[in-house]
């Protein structure tokens, strides 16, 4: 059995679509939902279970045959000031399932975030003289990856231990996060309300490594079946502007009209305007499949939007 926590999420929901893909559907899903929308995220896909977030860790113990854990679940609001629950959700959370995976021997492949690199001041290897992180959301990743090299260094580790650092995921499935999902769906979005996207003003400056979500689960497979441990980038290794996701867009609606404002006052300071993967490490594991250009994925992601709302049908 697979377990997949964070799976009615964005990228956990799109990973077992890749297992099943694969011929896997011996899946079970952990998440909480609240929000009843993520439902929608599952109706497509071919799971065994589900189980609440709340119950999992208690419940555990009595779960035999894991073979693997996909953790993916997680609180991802870079704007979230309560830091007490957020290393409670994203550390402590993740240290106990880490610790179960070692002890009985499953295979533990866990998100963590380019946000750690914070402004990228000494580049983004996955070196600690690069991590800077800059609110508490990329501390709770930071700490995890930290702890992590910790038991590495202690002991040999007999399951796998894999960590990837998503920089910016965009695509299927990420209608339920509100304010944090990606630029695309939300330009998208206010042009079916207003005609026009809504930029920050010098978004021209303002450089991400955007990466299609296909593209991340095509990462996680290839370290699923080669078994191998560390801690990677995931990313397409080139920044590109807002600017760029806004033009491509008005290729296919050439009516959309650009609208800037001013940049928030609450994002100073915690706000990453530059990000760039390393590709070094990851190259070097052996994966060396290109990456989806921007123009591609997000004319696929921007068609989907308008004819599946976003969802795999």
């Amino acid at each position: 059995m697979i377990i997949v926590t964070g799976g009615a999420g964005f990228i956990g929901s799109n990973i077992i679509k890749g297992l099943n893909e694969k011929g896997i559907e011996d899946i079970l899903v952990v998440d909480h939902l609240a929000n009843a929308q993520k439902h929608l995220n599952l109706n497509s896909l071919l799971i065994t279970d589900f189980m609440d977030k709340r119950e999992f860790l208690q419940r555990l113990p009595q779960l035999t045959d894991v073979k693997t854990i996909f953790h993916q679940g997680a609180c991802s609001s870079t704007t979230e000031t309560d830091g007490h629950y957020m290393m409670q959700n994203n550390y402590e959370f993740s240290k106990t399932l880490l610790h179960h995976c070692l002890e009985h021997q499953i295979d533990f492949l866990y998100a963590s975030s380019a946000s750690v690199y914070g402004n990228g001041d000494h580049g983004f290897r996955e070196e600690r003289k690069c991590e800077y992180p800059l609110n508490v959301y990329a501390f709770s990743k930071f700490m995890f990856d930290n702890y992590v090299r910790g038991v590495f260094k202690k002991k040999a580790v007999e399951s796998q231990v894999l960590g990837l650092r998503y920089f910016n995921v965009y695509g299927y499935q990420e209608n339920h996060k509100g304010s944090m999902a990606s630029v695309i769906f939300h330009f998208y979005h206010q042009l079916k309300a207003e005609g026009k996207m809504k930029l920050f003003e010098g978004s021209d400056n303002f450089l991400r490594d955007f990466i299609w979500v296909d593209d991340v689960v095509n990462v996680n497979l290839h370290f699923y079946d080669n078994h191998q441990s560390g801690i990677f980038n995931c990313g397409t290794g080139e920044a590109r502007s807002f600017m760029d996701i806004a033009r491509i867009i008005q290729e296919i609606e050439p009516k959309a009209v650009l609208d800037f404002i001013p940049f928030p006052s609450h994002l100073q300071g915690k706000y990453q305007t530059y990000t760039q993967a390393d590709l070094t490490d990851l190259r070097g594991s052996g994966y060396q499949a290109p990456f989806t250009s921007l123009e591609s994925g997000v004319t696929q992601y921007y068609q989907a939007l308008k004819k599946k709302g976003g969802y795999h049908l």
